[in-house]
């Protein structure tokens, strides 16, 4: 396939060519009959690790529906093939029970014939091949639930809703494309300061960034990274960060809430401004509607839940978290998502917590009941410096 030709809804599916298979039987070619669920993963990737837990448990659900999952590592950053393959395979061993085949390529190939026509640039990314071949669906692995019962009855690709979905995810892809490949001289920049660990480099490619993509929470959130975690600079990283809150909160986009929100939960932040930071941000995020929002409320609650059980109000921190298992009931593969919550649950209220047959018990070596490091990054993309 040219790498120049567009990749959509209705195109035949391209090739696979891959440096190696690291896991499962090696797949030769998409055979007729069968759907294929192909995704790009990598070790990473926010929301990757939460991605393979979910297809594990749709490949198992679907497993006698002619369902095929298998997923591509073609994103590995490292200095060599074999350091990319061993991180690939450290990661990997976090799924034991991995039930699909797993694809190493560092040729460029896959991206080149999949990727790039398709454009797409963040990772997780899900590519559905129908049972006649052709592309069917493409976009982040969260939205397969609500069109995979139309996928397996062969009736999404014709549908008036697929074409519609499919003009829409083309027209908001497409800028971010061009906008990523003018970033492109930036990113080099900053991994080759990262690398030396100049920080003070790596933040004015950071800040040349923004300047470019100022629509990037993102970035913004890498700024403060760079600012709190690597430089130490606790003056000028609460300013940043106070401004990524204000501009998060004047946008008004879930995306940049909770990526701001997230940027909060470190330790090292003076317990006054992550209380204040915490409020204002949890007020905003708690009067989203739902219904019109971009990110579901399994993935709200959550980090509102924490902000309450840090200044000790443990009961808002359950009712939140309740909230947002209830959000999950009747969404069909939401295993893993559900147990984490049950987890955080169990360890907030210091006690067994159930739902249905399936009971965790409380960790108690976790003093805030969640991810004990700061997050720098939106859980379902990679940053745009990335």
């Amino acid at each position: 396939m040219e790498s120049n030709k567009i990749l959509s809804m209705e195109s035949r599916a391209p090739a696979l060519k891959v440096r190696d298979w690291v896991r499962g039987e090696p797949l030769a070619s998409f055979q007729p009959g069968k759907l294929y669920i192909l995704e790009f993963c990598g070790t990473t990737c926010d929301g990757c690790e939460r991605a393979m837990l979910n297809l594990i448990e749709l490949q198992e659900s679907y497993k006698d529906s002619g369902v095929e999952v298998v997923t591509v590592a073609a994103h590995e950053s490292a200095a060599s093939s074999d350091e990319a393959r061993g991180k690939l395979d450290a990661w990997l061993a976090k799924f034991p029970e991995l039930n699909f085949p797993v694809a190493f390529d560092d040729t460029g190939a896959m991206n080149t014939l999949w990727m790039e026509p398709s454009f797409s640039i963040v990772i997780p990314r899900l590519f559905v091949i129908d049972r006649d071949g052709y592309i069917a669906f493409i976009g982040h692995p969260d939205k397969l639930h609500d069109v995979l019962p139309h996928l397996l009855d062969g009736t999404w690709r014709t549908s008036a809703q697929a074409k519609a979905t499919e003009s829409e995810r083309i027209a908001e892809d497409e800028p971010k494309v061009r906008k990523h490949a003018l970033l492109k001289p930036i990113r080099g920049k900053r991994r080759a300061a990262e690398g030396i660990g100049d920080w003070m480099t790596a933040l004015t490619a950071v800040e040349e960034g923004i300047a470019l993509d100022p629509d990037s929470y993102n970035l913004r959130a890498y700024q403060v990274h760079l600012l709190l975690d690597k430089m130490w600079d606790m003056e000028n990283g609460l300013v940043v960060l106070w401004q990524f809150v204000r501009e998060a909160i004047d946008r008004g986009d879930a995306h940049w809430l909770v990526t701001a929100m997230m940027q909060i939960f470190r330790q090292s932040l003076p317990s006054a401004e992550r209380f204040a930071m915490g409020e204002v941000l949890s007020e905003h995020i708690l009067a989203l509607d739902l219904a019109q929002c971009n990110l579901p409320a399994s993935q709200l609650f959550p980090k509102v839940a924490r902000h309450y059980y840090e200044i000790g109000n443990k009961d808002r921190a359950v009712e939140l978290l309740e909230l947002a298992l209830k959000s999950l009931e009747g969404h069909g593969a939401k295993k893993r998502p559900q147990l984490d919550l049950l987890q955080t649950l169990a360890n907030y209220k210091g006690e067994t917590v159930c739902s249905g047959d399936v009971c965790v018990v409380p960790r108690t070596n976790i003093s805030t009941g969640a991810t004990p490091k700061a997050e720098t990054k939106n859980l379902d993309e990679r940053g745009a410096l990335e």
